[in-house]
């Protein structure tokens, strides 16, 4: 039996590798510079172990290092997409220092430790960026064939419309995504309509995450207002924000709404916890979604650990970890394709 290992970069709280362990894929080891990463990484995924290191401290004998003996390799990542979100404010700008290189950082280590297969996540509009041209570029120069096209996570059981880039690219031929393996998307009603019913600001007794953030007495009001997949339309005027009054805030109608039973989610963001940040209203509770609704929403399981027992729930961090993830059912999907280039291969 060929002994594969792979490394995640930037693996964030390890939805990646998370999906690729699910699926039998061998993940040795996760990096991350952010700290907050580690209890969640390393409780959920025991066979990886989590480093803390900055992306560009890390050197190529290190990463052979962790890739050991292994007789096949894979190097997968998701830098952090804020650089290439459109709503970045320098959207239009492209660049090798701070987190625009960071992409550069990823070729660096491709280049020094020449992988079998790589993988790579991201929003959608990074390939309007010359730092994934390049990145392209790097890789079919060092002889790899490169597959990528942007996806949309709920056709691969993420019960969330999540669009993503995805890059596969292999030493030993053809390599693409697997085709969708879910016709009907699993819908929000199906991923969270079982758990405990909140109100706002509420924590449930037994899961420390499925907690809500608090709502002004306006917001309570807003979001009685609401209804499933309506906008701030349908308020009455004296709850409209004067923001969205003005000319330039009327176009704004993708905030302060509710999700809808029947479809999935929108896009889980960072701040996917705040009713007011995008459609994050409960489909029928009178609360923004909690932090393990969310979790769920993105396909961790129900029992994924974020914090220890006695830790503290933090909106923001937690927010962050969970929004940034990529959705665990989406690396299922990714490690399945490979899995099934690697049969090829071996074959």
């Amino acid at each position: 039996m060929t002994k594969i290992a792979c490394v995640d970069l930037f693996c964030g709280a390890g939805g990646l590798t998370h999906g690729f362990i699910l699926e039998g894929m061998p993940v040795v080891a996760g990096i991350d510079l952010d700290p907050a990463c580690r209890f969640p990484y390393e409780t959920n995924n025991a066979q990886a172990k989590f480093i803390e290191r900055d992306i560009s401290k890390v050197t190529t004998d290190e990463l052979k290092g962790l890739f050991g003996d292994a007789e096949l390799t894979i190097l997968a990542g998701c830098a952090p997409c804020q650089p290439f979100s459109t709503y970045a404010q320098r959207y239009e700008l492209d660049g090798k220092d701070g987190k625009w290189g960071l992409l550069y950082q990823f070729a660096r280590l491709a280049e020094g430790s020449m992988p079998d297969v790589i993988t790579m996540e991201n929003v959608p509009s990074v390939a309007k960026h010359e730092v994934f041209r390049d990145f392209v570029h790097t890789l079919e120069q060092l002889g790899y064939d490169v597959w990528f096209d942007v996806v949309d996570s709920s056709q691969y059981g993420v019960p969330q419309m999540r669009r993503r880039m995805v890059l596969l690219a292999s030493k030993h031929g053809r390599i693409e995504m697997i085709a969708p393996t879910h016709s009907k998307p699993k819908t929000v009603k199906q991923a969270i309509g079982h758990l405990r019913p909140l109100s706002a600001g509420e924590s449930a007794p037994r899961d420390k995450l499925h907690v809500t953030a608090t709502l002004s007495e306006k917001n309570l009001k807003r979001i009685k207002a609401s209804k499933p997949g309506g906008t701030w339309r349908d308020w009455p005027k004296h709850l409209i924000a004067k923001c969205h009054r003005a000319e330039s805030g009327r176009t704004y109608a993708g905030v302060y709404g509710r999700m809808e039973w029947g479809k999935p989610a929108p896009t889980m963001t960072t701040q996917c916890y705040g009713f007011g940040n995008g459609r994050f209203g409960h489909p029928e509770q009178d609360r923004a979604i909690s932090l393990r609704e969310a979790a769920i929403l993105q396909s961790f399981p129900l029992d994924y650990a974020f914090i220890p027992q006695d830790g503290e729930v933090s909106f923001t961090a937690l927010g962050r970890l969970i929004g940034n993830a990529v959705p665990v059912d989406l690396g299922r999907a990714i490690a399945r394709s490979i899995n099934q280039h690697i049969k090829s291969v071996v074959a």
